[in-house]
């Protein structure tokens, strides 16, 4: 079976149709979304009509919590006013219905011998960077009870076999931190972990930002053009 898991799009509508076009022709028998859908990008409300469409089970990301109860929100001082922000108005185009779906998203998803997660077990805010140490790895992944842990969160992917489980990160479809334009996302199958690159148009997706008129858009667009975590 083959299993594909695509996380952390945020908003990024152009990102998300590059990836759907991929996923076409890649044909898994299975898709899960690891969360992070909405805030951030050009395409709050597309992207969550889509995936429920498509009826694709997943988990809930740390902002999507942060958008049905804005009070999770977890981060340095200086972050906190320009995401509140954005956040203010990914929720007003969400709307309520769709923000209850988003609330009613479970914490983990088990499918055969993987597990999926946001971020970590704990906590959809929280996880292992792409060079954590085994022990860490293990510490978090290893009570899940699956030979395979997959998470998203930290926007950059990687595949590791730890302690005779493998733990991967699926890296992000439309905010890439690994210095890869590309979006990611992950297949699984008999083979193992593979993470899949998948070109878009990024100054086409920085377009319908700024014409969006999303707030702190030349924000966001550093980010996508430097595939790297920038200051506001």
């Amino acid at each position: 079976m083959r299993i594909a898991v695509i996380s952390d799009i945020h908003g990024n509508g152009t990102a998300f149709e590059a990836v759907l076009a991929d996923l076409r022709e890649m044909s898994p028998d299975l898709i899960f979304h690891g969360g992070d859908l909405a805030d951030g990008g050009s395409s709050p409300v597309e992207i969550v009509d889509r995936i429920r469409d498509l009826a694709w089970p997943g988990v809930v990301g740390n902002t999507d919590e942060m958008l049905f109860r804005p009070e999770s929100l977890t981060v340095p001082q200086s972050l906190v006013a320009p995401i509140e922000e954005m956040a203010a108005v990914s929720r007003e185009s969400l709307g309520e219905e769709r923000l209850a779906w988003l609330s009613g998203l479970p914490r983990m998803q088990v499918a055969g011998t993987m597990a999926l997660v946001h971020a970590s077990p704990e906590s959809p805010w929280r996880a292992p960077g792409h060079a954590a140490s085994d022990v860490e790895l293990e510490r978090v992944y290893g009570p899940l009870g699956q030979s395979v842990a997959v998470y998203g969160h930290i926007h950059h992917p990687y595949t590791r076999t730890v302690a005779g489980m493998t733990v991967a990160n699926t890296g992000s479809v439309g905010l890439p931190f690994d210095g890869d334009r590309r979006a990611s996302y992950l297949l699984l199958d008999d083979a193992g972990p593979m993470i899949r690159r998948v070109e878009y148009n990024v100054d086409r997706e920085i377009r319908a930002l700024t014409d969006c008129r999303f707030p702190h858009a030349d924000w966001v667009a550093r980010m996508l053009r430097s595939a790297g975590p920038q200051m506001p």
